[in-house]
């Protein structure tokens, strides 16, 4: 691990662990930023070698910035969201109050490191699966009746759970 040494003000040195927490660990804020950009690509089916290749890098920083292990710069995330076809807000949606809390501005004297938990539906190999076979339905109007009947059945399961 690389760490860059700085003099402060009153002579003393401290080191900077570039975003990294008091362990070691990638920042949990990173880590779900890769999780998001995880997500994006394999919800457009496209392979981290290609996505690297999008923007310039080997499939291995690719899966770096995906694990967190390395941090994701402003530019780098703006060329990102313009491959994955999104806003660069979309990789930091519904990300969890514990994980928010762990940015590098609410750290200063804190030991407790919160975990990361991936329990976002969206990250599920079946939900993935779903969505590719739903997006390989030519007909919008075949796509609209699934979509529909998917709604309805949740909404009936629904109506079960509370009468029961």
């Amino acid at each position: 691990m690389r760490f860059e040494e700085r003099q402060v003000l009153d002579g003393t040195v401290s080191r900077s662990s570039r975003g990294r927490m008091p362990s070691g660990k990638p920042n949990p804020v990173d880590v779900y930023v890769g999780s998001r950009v995880r997500l994006r690509r394999a919800l457009l089916g496209l392979s981290q070698e290609k996505l690297g290749a999008a923007i310039g890098l080997t499939f291995q920083q690719v899966q770096k910035y995906e694990r967190g292990a390395n941090r994701i710069g402003a530019s780098r995330l703006w060329d990102l969201s313009r491959v994955l076809d999104c806003p660069v807000s979309y990789f930091f949606e519904d990300m969890e109050d514990d994980v928010q809390a762990a940015s590098p501005r609410n750290l200063t004297g804190r030991t407790d490191e919160p975990e990361y938990k991936d329990t976002d539906q969206m990250t599920k190999r079946e939900t993935l699966d779903l969505v590719r076979a739903y997006y390989k339905i030519t007909s919008p109007q075949v796509r609209r009746r699934i979509y529909e009947l998917a709604k309805s059945l949740a909404t009936a399961e629904e109506a079960i759970l509370e009468d029961g």
